[in-house]
């Protein structure tokens, strides 16, 4: 499917402000990019470098006023996701130099806090695949998923606590359920098609079988049209914006993901 995203963010600068943004989707297995525009106003200079999980990281200081930024993108995605029930547990010493990193604890995904009760919830059920459909499946019967949450910037332990977050919070338990099992588990950060109320959203891969596999612990079925915008080890990792100085917040933000009848010319 072809989808069109829009993000556009203005913030009220008072300093010279040092922004790291987070906003370039970028082509690869699962989606490629064929359009894409990127305005900021006021223009101003820009360095682009890929941060150490391959995300496009754009670096730049904001003037005093008004700072808009404003993204758009033609995007052609899948419109599921696969899935793959029996796929097998990897073993650790198996595992690709790279992907060892979403085995450790993070801040905000205190993973070795998380090993009995992972245990516990998948006890019976057959290593790999299995299992982390069986910790999502606990998460959406035991966590509220609320868009609209004043529990928000949680860690997983905190999230478990108050039994309610937005999506982020819920992939933070995911990913940190999955590790304690020695699941390597990353978060993703992106667009979704359909979603309501629209914004950007969060979701957790695992990796399994081989490969890593999507999950998303806020929606009952596995549904596609996503598209990807950054990966990490956790939120921290993957902030559509950074900004350094005094607290700075958007004075306004509009997320849009349009699905596009034909292929953009």
């Amino acid at each position: 499917m072809w989808l069109r995203t829009k993000c556009d963010i203005t913030f009220d600068v008072s300093v010279d402000t040092p922004f790291i943004l987070m906003l370039r989707p970028r082509s690869g297995l699962h989606q490629w990019i064929a359009r894409e525009s990127y305005t900021l106003n006021p223009s101003v200079p820009v360095v682009e470098f890929t941060d150490n999980y391959g995300n496009l990281c754009q670096r730049l200081i904001a003037l005093p006023g008004e700072f808009s930024i404003r993204t758009s993108a033609d995007i052609l995605t899948s419109d599921g996701i696969d899935v793959c029930p029996g796929a097998p547990f990897d073993e650790v010493q198996n595992l690709p130099d790279e992907v060892l990193t979403y085995l450790l604890p993070t801040r905000y995904c205190e993973s070795d806090r998380f090993i009995d009760l992972g245990q516990k919830i998948v006890a019976g059920v057959a290593p790999g695949y299995d299992q982390v459909d069986a910790l999502v499946t606990w998460i959406r019967n035991n966590i509220h998923f609320n868009p609209d949450s004043i529990h928000f910037q949680l860690s997983a332990v905190e999230v478990n606590q108050q039994r309610e977050g937005v999506c982020r919070e819920l992939a933070h338990l995911g990913i940190a359920l999955c590790r304690g099992l020695c699941i390597p588990a990353r978060m993703v950060v992106g667009y979704l098609h359909g979603l309501k109320p629209m914004d950007f959203h969060a979701w957790f891969e695992a990796y399994v079988g081989g490969r890593w596999y999507t999950f998303d612990p806020t929606q009952a079925n596995p549904i596609g049209g996503r598209v990807t915008v950054a990966y990490g080890r956790d939120a921290a990792d993957v902030a559509i914006f950074n900004q350094y100085g005094p607290a700075l917040y958007p004075r306004e933000m509009v997320v849009r993901v349009e699905l596009l009848n034909a292929p953009p010319d």
